[in-house]
């Protein structure tokens, strides 16, 4: 599989798993049953970690929404380069250190992870730009 597709395979699961410990935490905090009933609206989590690990899932989601697309133009159109393939690594790579880092509470490496992860979409924009 090429590295592009590869890496966006593993951002899309780490995505979808940022929130297991999210739940697991709800549930040592309200118990099994309130965390499965629909969340008030004003419901968040009692940990500081895990609040933050919720924003770092969010974030995630918005910076997916923009990555995936760019990552399969690059390989349909068949514009993989080395150069895409670093980017695609890196911005799986700078998503786990943005979910840890942010949920750790650390915030220049927070910023750092999350700009690095904005270099690689940038990075595969400006390939199809050239392309066109």
């Amino acid at each position: 599989m090429p590295p592009e597709l590869t890496y966006l395979a593993l951002s899309a699961a780490l995505t979808g798993l940022i929130w297991v410990p999210i739940v697991v935490d709800r549930f040592f905090e309200i118990g099994v049953w309130p965390t499965l009933k629909n969340p008030a609206r004003d419901a968040h989590p009692r940990a500081e970690w895990a609040y933050r690990l919720a924003s770092a899932h969010r974030n995630a989601i918005e910076n997916l929404v923009v990555f995936a697309p760019l990552a399969l133009i690059v390989h349909v159109l068949g514009l993989g380069t080395p150069a895409t393939a670093l980017a695609c690594a890196l911005f799986f790579w700078s998503r786990l250190a943005h979910a840890v880092v942010y949920a750790a509470g650390v915030p220049v490496l927070r910023t750092v992870a999350f700009l690095i992860g904005f270099g690689a979409q940038a990075t595969l924009f400006l390939r199809i730009l050239g392309a066109m």
